[in-house]
């Protein structure tokens, strides 16, 4: 039977998904708050840290995520640095999303009328307050569809750190495959799962925007 492995091969498929879940729920928590505080930092920071952060956004942005993997996992040990893998592979996914949203995040910053700064100001709200109370949820819905495909194609590029042994799906498909030389069928299996996650994952974004952030949300 084409598919008669499939039953044996469940568990590790289900801990291949559990550990890309596990990969891009961390990943969208650090890279969101580390593209906020970049964004911000970007626009109102000192000019050293402006364009620090121009740096970082253009260098990740304009090199491909494999190699950022490569060098934190491979290249940082050579500096003392030693990371587990799945360590590193949070860290390279969030530092490679964050460098993207980043930039859509500071598009809906851009996007608040700057006259509501003003008024809040002007009531006696610090700079912090506006920020967190007034500014930064209207550019979070602005942004919200295009935060959550981003968040989609990081999780499909989770793939990638099977390079480094972390066993998530496309890691646990490759050892099915080698023991089973069904590469059709469990390609075809996984592409699946791939599937289902992404359509999970797109759904419970919007639902959840859509609690937090109000009517709008898509």
């Amino acid at each position: 039977m084409a598919f008669g492995w499939l039953p044996g091969a469940v568990g590790d498929i289900a801990h291949g998904a559990a550990t890309t879940i596990l990969l891009i729920a961390v990943t969208t928590l650090a890279g969101t708050l580390l593209s906020i505080l970049g964004a911000a930092g970007r626009r109102n920071g000192p000019a050293l840290l402006r364009r620090a952060i121009a740096w970082y956004v253009e260098v990740m942005r304009n090199t491909p995520f494999l190699v950022q993997l490569f060098f934190i996992f491979f290249g940082l040990p050579s500096l003392g640095i030693r990371l587990d893998p799945i360590l590193a592979a949070m860290l390279a996914m969030t530092l490679n999303m964050a460098a993207y949203t980043i930039e859509i995040v500071g598009a809906g910053l851009d996007a608040v009328p700057l006259g509501q700064t003003e008024a809040a100001l002007a009531l006696g709200l610090r700079p912090r307050q506006v920020f967190i109370k007034i500014v930064l949820p209207q550019a979070l819905k602005v942004i919200y569809p295009a935060l959550t495909s981003q968040i989609v194609i990081m999780m499909l590029e989770s793939a990638v750190v099977s390079q480094i042994a972390v066993r998530e799906l496309t890691y646990e498909a490759d050892m099915l495959q080698a023991r089973t030389f069904r590469s059709f069928e469990t390609y075809f299996v996984v592409t699946l799962v791939y599937l289902a996650l992404s359509m999970a994952l797109r759904r419970l974004l919007v639902t959840g925007g859509r609690r937090a952030l109000g009517a709008g949300v898509s």
